[in-house]
């Protein structure tokens, strides 16, 4: 199964300049808790979670409205899947990278879509869907704790 089968198409985005008030507030109205960045000419320039919204606001000592969604998104490598890509394929990319949506672009970089965890685990609901195995695996690799990193005294 490929992953243009399962992924959302109708997406929130939102430019590098956007405040992360705003961005909220689209995650709010969307019921969603990641939304791609997109440049001028549609390519995925980062992404944002909620929960980088809060960290971002509660590191910088900034109001939410204060500070840009370039400021607080994820940047370079950003983990993504082509609409082509099977969901094995976008299974290995989530575990090996501990994430649960990845943008969806075309050749040239430009946004397609989102598939998400839930996208891949109502999948498995279908004949030629991935097994539950593959999702637990999955899952289990993304809930893993990270290693912390040693801070230089």
């Amino acid at each position: 199964m490929q992953i243009k089968q399962v992924m959302a198409t109708n997406i929130a985005t939102c430019q590098p300049e956007t405040n992360l008030a705003v961005v909220a507030k689209l995650m709010w109205d969307r019921d969603c808790g990641f939304v791609p960045v997109v440049n001028a000419a549609g390519k995925v320039a980062g992404v944002i979670t909620d929960r980088d919204i809060c960290i971002a606001s509660a590191t910088r000592r900034l109001l939410p409205e204060q500070i840009t969604a370039a400021q607080a998104m994820r940047r370079q490598p950003i983990h993504t899947s082509q609409p082509e890509d099977t969901i094995g394929e976008a299974l290995a990319t989530m575990k090996q990278f501990q994430v649960r949506r990845l943008p969806v672009i075309a050749a040239d970089g430009t946004l397609k879509g989102v598939v998400s965890m839930n996208d891949i685990v109502l999948a498995a609901q279908q004949k030629e869907g991935p097994a539950p195995a593959d999702i637990v695996s999955t899952l289990s690799a993304i809930c893993a704790h990270r290693p912390l990193k040693a801070v230089a005294a």
